[in-house]
């Protein structure tokens, strides 16, 4: 999506300038031809308060650019707000005055050129690139010195949480971003992971998009899909590397993803940056029980000799509990690491026979006032209930163990990766004969509830995935020939052979579109080897069969229908799975991208992507060309299927 700009500047003329041509000639198209989405507050056309719509956009837009010229005190007002709420994001351009206020005359100013008050037509070529290279490299930049003189001098101030400055009469914004997260929401119940990558892209702002990436990194993470997860907090981290909550989940999946040492390198960094953060040292602690556990179990081993490996292992033990100990420390109603402290004290206890008493009673009566807190102010809160039933395992009997962990799955709503993470670490107890009969009863709880649930991928997972792309069935008004209907046999041929060569089978998965062409043909061979097939389709099905099918033939309006219909098919259509398409955005383009997300979220290394195409650089926005180009960017197995060469063949062999 493109980055958004909101101009503040005079209306009409003054002082002999003609400042909506400035604006019309001079700065929307300069802004615009770098990519940038422009607005200014007059443009808005709805019915309210136009300050509204002036002050959400300095709230959210990633640069505002502010005319200079004269001394409007509207502009000034506006450049006061913005310095107010963001300590960066501003581009000065002025065309007359020899000085600027002592508040801002060291700040950086743009000067464009004027005759006889419009903008000078000898030198607007050269003033609008100037323009546009200084947004970019003030985008660029977003990261080095603060540009409000607020910000600069008031070196701790900090810039206001966004959602916290929600203007109720400027909806636009915030409806959007509500929307897209109740989508994210339903595409992680339904574990549409591709549908959560295509999300990614569609957040307007820079600041929605932060707040985007973070989101989506959440989702994927609870879907267990930790490589793309860890790829949405990396872009987060790319917009703002001082992002706390998106270093810390980084450092999270990177524990995910077997990549221990790299997480313990990386959490402690942000430790010592962050040395009073209760839940960066919690993640650390998580990081140094992952090193100790994985340094003893295995399911190779005798729960004996599992023990016997802990014990030996115990001061990566107690490095863990030091680091859950100072957590809790930082900040008592952190009962999450407080639990994980008291655990590891009692398995300590449990494995050398040493008990460090005072300390241990003390934190299990702090972990149970923080929980009882926490549920004051929220009953349904399922990690507090958890808590209390793992305080249960350590220390009750069976009966208050099934009673304290029935009560939290009735608030789990569903969420296999919170009910999934309890399970873990009750496996972690029975793997080292901790009180059996108390770990055992709390298993069984959370087991059957899982078992009403479907594991992240956990019905099927395919062996691979074919992913196609190619060109239609020619129309008959198509000038030149592409994909000539007397081609079909030839086109049916390569794809069979391509598929027969890869060994496609059963056991893999297939997705495409499902236009009259290559699409069809694809999905029939795929259908006749025996693969599950999926269609995405960018608009509804009466659309997409008037635009990409039924033009070429009612036959192959019937074989849409044949594919369709079969058991081993499952058709999406983008309105209703993802929305419409944001304004602006091409939703052939968003289809191809919807394919390769969903395709990729299987597994990168599973990914073989064929496409039947003439190698055309020039191809409609949304095209194979499109496709192969992004296929590229994550994989090398791609399988092009030249046309040119195809047709040649076959018109040599006639």
């Amino acid at each position: 999506m493109a980055l958004s700009v909101f101009v503040a500047m005079p209306y009409g003329t003054k002082e002999g300038i003609e400042f909506n041509r400035v604006y019309s000639e001079y700065i929307k198209p300069a802004l615009e031809s770098v990519g940038f989405e422009v607005f200014r507050a007059d443009e808005e056309l709805r019915a309210g308060n136009i300050r509204t719509d002036m002050f959400q956009e300095l709230l959210l837009a990633d640069l505002v650019v502010v005319d200079l010229s004269i001394d409007n005190p509207n502009v000034w007002y506006e450049l006061g707000v913005r310095h107010a709420l963001r300590s960066r994001g501003v581009a000065q351009i002025q065309c007359q005055r020899d000085h600027l206020p002592f508040d801002i005359y060291v700040d950086r100013t743009l000067r464009y050129h004027i005759k006889d008050g419009v903008p000078d037509p000898d030198k607007l070529e050269d003033d609008k690139t100037a323009l546009a290279n200084f947004a970019v490299e003030t985008i660029a930049s977003w990261h080095g010195r603060k540009i409000s003189p607020v910000y600069h001098l008031l070196r701790f101030l900090k810039e206001p949480d966004w959602k916290s400055l929600h203007i109720n009469e400027a909806n636009e914004f915030w409806e959007a971003h509500e929307k897209w997260e109740r989508r994210i929401e339903l595409a992680r119940m339904k574990r549409r992971s591709g549908d959560i990558l295509v999300f990614t892209e569609e957040a307007p702002t820079r600041v929605l998009r932060l707040e985007a990436y973070r989101a989506a990194g959440n989702a994927l993470l609870k879907l267990g899909q930790f490589a793309f997860a860890l790829k949405q907090y990396e872009a987060a981290l790319d917009i703002e590397p001082t992002d706390l909550e998106s270093r810390r989940q980084k450092g999270i999946l990177l524990g995910r993803l077997k990549k221990y040492d790299d997480a313990a390198i990386w959490l402690r960094t942000v430790v010592q940056e962050n040395p009073d953060d209760a839940e960066s040292w919690a993640l650390l602690g998580r990081m140094e029980k992952e090193v100790w556990i994985n340094a003893w179990r295995s399911n190779k081993k005798t729960p004996t000799q599992m023990q016997e490996d802990a014990l030996y292992e115990d001061d990566l033990l107690l490095e863990a509990f030091d680091a859950y100990l100072a957590a809790f420390r930082k900040q008592s109603s952190h009962f999450y690491s407080g639990i994980n402290a008291v655990t590891l004290l009692h398995l300590l206890r449990h494995l050398t026979g040493t008990d460090e008493k005072t300390q241990r009673e003390a934190l299990e009566g702090g972990v149970r006032w923080a929980v009882n807190s926490a549920l004051i102010e929220n009953p349904k809160n399922y990690w507090a209930r958890v808590t209390l039933g793992e305080l249960e395992v350590l220390l009750g009997d069976k009966s208050r163990v099934e009673q304290t962990f029935k009560a939290a799955v009735a608030v789990a709503q569903k969420d296999w990766f919170a009910l999934d993470s309890s399970r873990q670490q009750l496996l972690l107890l029975k793997d080292l004969g901790f009180r059996l009969q108390e770990v055992e009863a709390a298993l069984r709880i959370l087991e059957h509830e899982l078992g009403k649930l479907e594991a992240p991928q956990a019905n099927w997972v395919p062996r691979r995935v074919f992913l196609f792309s190619g060109h239609m069935i020619d129309a008959p008004e198509r000038v030149e020939p592409r994909f000539p209907p007397n081609q079909e046999g030839t086109a049916q041929g390569a794809i069979a052979r391509k598929l027969d060569e890869l060994g496609a089978g059963s056991l893999d998965l297939a997705i495409c579109s499902g236009a009259c062409g290559g699409d069809l043909l694809f999905a029939e061979a795929c259908l006749a080897r025996g693969l599950l097939l999926e269609m995405h389709i960018p608009f509804d099905e009466p659309r997409f069969l008037q635009e990409s099918v039924t033009f070429a033939g009612e036959q192959w309006r019937n074989r849409f229908f044949q594919v369709t219909a079969g058991p081993k098919t499952r058709l999406f259509n983008m309105p209703e799975e993802l929305g419409l398409p944001p304004k602006g955005s091409n939703p052939y383009v968003r289809n191809n991208l919807w394919l390769l997300y969903t395709a990729l979220t299987y597994g990168l290394e599973k990914v073989n992507f064929i496409c039947l195409w003439d190698r055309k650089e020039i191809d409609e926005l949304g095209g194979t060309k499109h496709m192969h180009d992004a296929v590229l960017k994550y994989s090398g197995q791609v399988h092009i299927l030249d046309t040119t060469t195809l047709w040649s063949c076959k018109e040599a062999r006639l």
